[in-house]
């Protein structure tokens, strides 16, 4: 049996409980993935709040979950191999953890450890506007081979629908991990 690409969906608290269920979605669709999910205490209330949807209805999503304090979780360290880490949505706080090494709960050690083995972090911050600290956490991430994607949706697609955009900015960010994302998006090919 060949080995499945496993991938770490990670989501906090942040506005956009959407974009973290979507991926789930779409990589439970996908034969070749394993997702590993982790949310914290804040992305639960989110999750609630923006999606009337309960941990129990998440977790069914995933192949594998782990609690945010479960810091022996598999996904605490570079031995256990991922192709990275998508952290959708991303506060603020879970920005400033990662940026200084600040590994106090299985999101910020799990992408500590996808850094430190040089592996693809993506990361999607929702905030706005940000102040210079903000800016600096991210430009510190980015410096340590993070990528930041705010997911700002793309109007030249023309659509009037939010499951577009949402699909748009999950379709480009799964493309980054080489995921099969035909039909989420049009890619951009010029007038």
């Amino acid at each position: 049996m060949t080995q499945k690409n496993r991938l770490i969906i990670a989501m906090t608290g942040a506005t956009g409980a959407v974009y973290g269920v979507r991926m789930l979605q779409v990589l439970q669709e996908q034969e070749a993935w394993e997702t590993h999910l982790v949310i914290s205490d804040a992305g639960v209330v989110n999750l609630k709040h923006e999606m009337n949807m309960k941990r129990a209805e998440l977790f069914k999503l995933a192949d594998v979950t782990h609690g945010i304090d479960d810091i022996a979780a598999s996904i605490s360290s570079g031995g256990f191999k991922t192709a990275g880490m998508i952290i959708a949505p991303c506060s603020m706080k879970t920005l400033a953890a990662v940026a200084h090494g600040f590994g106090d709960n299985l999101i910020s050690r799990a992408a500590d450890v996808v850094l430190k083995e040089r592996r693809r972090l993506v990361m999607m911050p929702r905030e706005t506007p940000l102040n210079l600290v903000h800016i600096r956490n991210m430009a510190v991430v980015t410096e340590m081979g993070g990528i930041m994607f705010p997911p700002m949706p793309a109007f030249y697609s023309k659509t009037d629908s939010l499951k577009a955009m949402v699909d748009e900015t999950v379709g480009r960010v799964l493309d980054m991990f080489g995921v099969n994302v035909e039909g989420l998006y049009t890619p951009w090919e010029g007038l």
